[in-house]
C-alpha cells in the first residue's frame, strides 16, 4: 500500500505525521520526496549513505549541422529553445529533458548528454528511509521523484513524504498511490491551502482524507468544509506543548509520548478501510 501525506502549504505538519505515521507501521518504508529540503532524517535518526546519482539527458546542438529550421524550438513545450534567424539559444534551466528536439531534428543536429541533478540517498537503519537531494541551481526534481517512488516496496507499506503546495513535484508525488492524507490546520490559511490541494487530489483521481494538526488553535470551518464535502476527517492531532517540545529537540512524537502512537495507528486502519 502506498500512502502520500501532502498539504498545500508548509509548516502545517505533512512532516509530522508522515514520520510518526511509518514509526507507527511495522514493516513500513518512509520515502521523503521533497528533493529541495528533505528533513525526515533530522527525526528518523541513522547515517545516510548514497544510493544513486540522478541525471536527466540534456541536449547538445551541433551548429554545423544545424540549419537553423526552428522545428525543434517549435517543438518545445517548454520554451527552453529560440532560433532567430542564424542564432540557436538554449535555456538549460526550462528543459524538462524529454528527448523530443532530438527526435524532431531533421539534420540529426541534436545528441543528448547526461546532465547530473541529484542523489537519492538511503538510512539503513530500524526504519527505512529513502530522500532525494536536488543539486544545488537545479530548477527541476520531479526525476528525482520518480526514482524515489520507483524504490517503494510494492508488497510493502511505504509512506510518501510529499513536498508542499500543489506544483508540479507534489503532483508527481501524490499521482499513482493508493490514499493521499492531507494535513491541515484549523486556521484560514490552512482552510484555503487545503482547498486547493482537494481540487488537485480530485483531478489526479486519488482517495483522500484529512488529519487537521494543532487542533485548537483556530475555528471550525476546516470541520464544517469537511463535513458540506464528504472529505473523511481521519485524526485531529491536539496542540500540545508536549509534542512542540519533542519535534523542537529532533524527536518523533511516538517516541516522546508513547500513547499518541494509538492515533497515528488509528489514522493507518482508517487509510486502509478507504482503500
Amino acid at each position: 500500500m502506498k500512502i502520500a501525506v501532502a498539504s498545500g502549504k508548509g509548516g502545517t505538519g505533512k512532516t509530522t505525521v508522515a514520520v510518526n505515521l511509518a514509526l507507527s507501521i511495522k514493516g513500513s518504508t518512509l520515502i521523503d520526496c521533497d528533493v529541495e529540503g528533505p528533513n525526515c532524517h533530522l527525526f528518523v535518526r541513522g547515517p545516510m549513505k548514497k544510493v544513486k546519482d540522478v541525471s536527466i539527458p540534456a541536449p547538445k546542438f551541433d551548429l554545423d549541422k544545424c540549419t537553423y529550421c526552428g522545428k525543434c524550438a517549435d517543438f518545445c513545450q517548454y520554451n527552453a529553445i529560440s532560433v532567430i534567424g542564424r542564432k540557436l539559444l538554449f535555456f538549460k534551466e526550462l528543459c524538462h529533458g524529454c528527448g523530443g528536439c532530438r527526435i524532431i531534428c531533421p539534420a540529426e543536429a541534436v545528441e543528448e548528454i547526461e546532465h547530473h541533478i541529484g542523489v537519492i540517498e538511503m538510512n539503513e537503519g530500524e526504519r527505512p528511509l529513502f530522500h532525494g537531494m536536488l543539486d544545488i541551481g537545479e530548477p527541476f526534481g520531479v526525476p528525482i521523484i520518480r526514482e524515489l517512488k520507483g524504490l517503494s516496496d510494492d508488497d510493502g507499506i511505504t509512506i510518501f513524504d510529499s513536498p508542499p503546495g500543489t506544483a508540479c513535484p507534489a503532483v508527481e508525488t501524490m499521482r499513482d498511490v493508493d490514499l493521499c492524507i492531507l494535513v491541515t490546520e484549523p486556521t484560514p490559511f490552512g482552510l484555503h491551502d487545503l482547498k486547493l490541494t482537494v481540487d488537485v487530489v480530485r483531478e489526479i483521481g486519488v482517495p483522500f482524507g484529512v488529519v487537521v494538526n494543532r487542533d485548537g488553535i483556530g475555528d471550525d470551518r476546516v470541520d464544517t468544509y469537511c463535513r458540506e464535502e464528504g472529505i473523511p476527517l481521519l485524526a485531529k492531532i491536539p496542540n500540545d506543548m508536549e509534542i512542540a517540545k519533542a519535534y523542537s529537540m529532533g524527536v518523533p512524537i511516538v517516541v516522546a509520548l508513547p500513547h499518541y502512537m494509538e492515533l497515528f495507528r488509528e489514522i493507518y486502519e482508517k487509510a486502509r478501510g478507504m482503500i
